[in-house]
């Protein structure tokens, strides 16, 4: 449904997007011959503006579409509530480090053609209420199969559906089987068929995060009744769920790190789960100082992301160069954008993701006097943070002010800056630049996370519970430190945030400040170890093996 390939194109909302975008990078530099389909999103997903009490507002991004993109001749239609819904596609290309190029199209339906609202469709990404939704992944799964044909991509090995939204494609791909023996009602045979082409990628470990959509409201937005005489394929309690339609008529299945497949496997059980750990685009998120540095020392890295498994050998005075480099860009952009006066010298936490309650963007306030008390005794602190809070989520937003509220409560003692409009080039900015990456999620429900991977290439370690990638990721005082034991934390988070202070004060302070060179260390194996593993490169290859062949 979203995808993430430049900064400017607001076709993503978050990790999702940015994941999708990477995996394309990859498939581009290992020339894996691939085609992505998703939405255009005329007005994005929104840009988001901050009063000075934190407070949300959102406003249509818009973007010029054809800087970007070019548009296809090929046209398509869908059958939308008895309506037919026209559309069209425009092509990006991802370009390889050899040149290979993978294609993306964007499916559009601002058509003459079309009716008033049905131009709407493709117009925000996330936005709307359940008909809008469901019209939108009709859309994305019937019209992307079609369109695909018609650009003549006619005999595709394997379709991959990247989370439940684009589900819907079986249904065309059930009915392409069936016409090829003459028949228009599906059968049983041709569901094993279809199983056959088809994997299934779940992101999110939420029962509440997987699309549901009433019989009703289907069957009014499809017409085709004959679906449900499958309740075993097309529905489940008494609801279409798009995640269990991906999962009866799919080969593989995986979830996006190994904890997460753990999950995921009791969440829907009966289906064999498997696990592929997400990764992040090397070249994508290693700031330009890095880039140059490995350049010198790891050349070839970019082709062969393993080959960082060598940083350990890097000279600690140009990693340290480096990292100050990559740090002033952040904090002059910092003071440029909030008037916040950050020091370079003082020690910086990075945390940027989605703003929504079980990320717990919160939590390193809970105790506010302990938190100025380790800034006196042991060293200054200071924060950065950005991240979103979709429009309809309440709590996200909330979540934001009560950031603000913590920034003006520790004012002048420790300096926090709430970055607005967070996307990918802010993203890569405080990646790159924070000392340590800061995470607190409530386990399980990160199913991965990659931005601590994004930080790991430019050797900033992860202060982080563990939750997602970090329990595969963490070698506790190698590649950064783990807050709390088990991933458990009681419900209540005091033993999380307990940890998080203790590490803080005890552990990860007095090294940056008095420790320098072991704090170097930490650095070299961040990259070495999790950079040259948790990579797309990596990821697109254990696909191609597990479930593209």
């Amino acid at each position: 449904m979203e995808i993430g390939l430049e900064a400017e194109m607001p076709t993503y909302s978050g990790g999702l997007g940015v994941l999708a975008g990477d995996t394309v990078r990859a498939a581009a530099d290992l020339k894996v011959p691939l085609v992505a389909i998703t939405l255009l999103h005329r007005k994005g997903y929104f840009y988001q503006q901050l009063d000075k009490d934190g407070r949300q507002s959102e406003e249509p991004s818009e973007w010029v579409i054809e800087d970007f993109l070019r548009e296809m001749s090929p046209r398509v239609s869908v059958t939308i509530e008895g309506r037919t819904v026209y559309l069209r596609c425009w092509q990006y290309e991802a370009k390889g480090v050899s040149g290979f190029a993978v294609p993306v199209y964007f499916l559009d339906t601002n058509l003459p053609e079309n009716t008033e609202w049905d131009r709407t469709l493709t117009d925000f990404l996330y936005g709307g209420d359940k008909r809008y939704r469901l019209c939108q992944e009709v859309v994305l799964g019937i019209g992307g199969v079609r369109m695909l044909r018609a650009l003549g991509y006619g005999s595709i090995a394997r379709f991959h559906m990247n989370e439940g939204h684009a589900s819907l494609l079986t249904l065309e791909l059930l009915d392409e089987t069936a016409r090829l023996t003459g028949r228009q009602a599906i059968s049983h045979e041709d569901i094993e068929a279809v199983r056959q082409q088809c994997v299934f990628t779940t992101h999110t470990p939420i029962p509440a995060g997987h699309d549901q959509f009433s019989l009703e409201l289907v069957i009014e937005v499809l017409g085709r009744r004959e679906v449900f005489t499958m309740p075993e394929v097309f529905c489940c309690e008494g609801r279409l769920n798009m995640t269990y339609l991906a999962l009866n008529l799919s080969h593989y299945v995986n979830g996006v790190a190994k904890k997460h497949g753990e999950v995921s496997q009791h969440l829907f059980a009966g289906y064999v789960i498997d696990s592929i750990t997400n990764g992040v685009h090397a070249a994508t998120w290693t700031a330009e100082p890095f880039q140059q540095l490995y350049d010198r020392y790891i050349p070839g890295w970019r082709q062969d992301n393993f080959s960082l498994r060598y940083a350990l050998t890097l000279p600690k005075p140009e990693v340290w160069q480096a990292h100050s480099q990559a740090k002033k860009q952040l904090i002059h952009y910092v003071n440029r954008e909030t008037n916040t006066g950050m020091d370079v010298d003082v020690f910086t936490l990075g945390f940027a993701r989605r703003a929504t309650t079980y990320k717990r963007a919160d939590l390193l306030f809970t105790d506010l006097d302990r938190l100025r008390r380790i800034a006196e005794t042991v060293g200054a602190v200071q924060v950065v943070y950005a991240g979103k809070a979709h429009p309809q989520d309440s709590g996200g937003k909330e979540l934001i002010q009560r950031v603000f509220q913590a920034k003006e409560a520790l004012k002048p003692r420790i300096k926090i800056a709430y970055l607005a409009n967070y996307d990918m080039d802010l993203g890569k900015l405080i990646t790159a630049g924070a000392d340590v990456w800061l995470n607190t999620p409530q386990p399980p429900l990160e199913a991965s996370g990659t931005s601590g991977m994004k930080a790991a290439l430019n050797g900033v370690p992860s202060l982080s519970v563990l939750d997602g990638w970090w329990i595969e990721g963490r070698i506790e005082g190698v590649t950064g430190w783990a807050i709390g034991d088990d991933g458990r934390d009681g419900g209540d988070g005091s033993k999380v945030v307990s940890s998080l202070y203790d590490k803080l004060e005890r552990i990860v302070l007095p090294l940056f400040y008095g420790e320098r060179n072991r704090f170097l260390d930490v650095m070299l194996h961040t990259i070495a170890l999790n950079g040259s593993f948790f990579n797309t490169h990596r990821m697109m290859q254990q696909y191609v093996l597990k479930a593209y062949y």
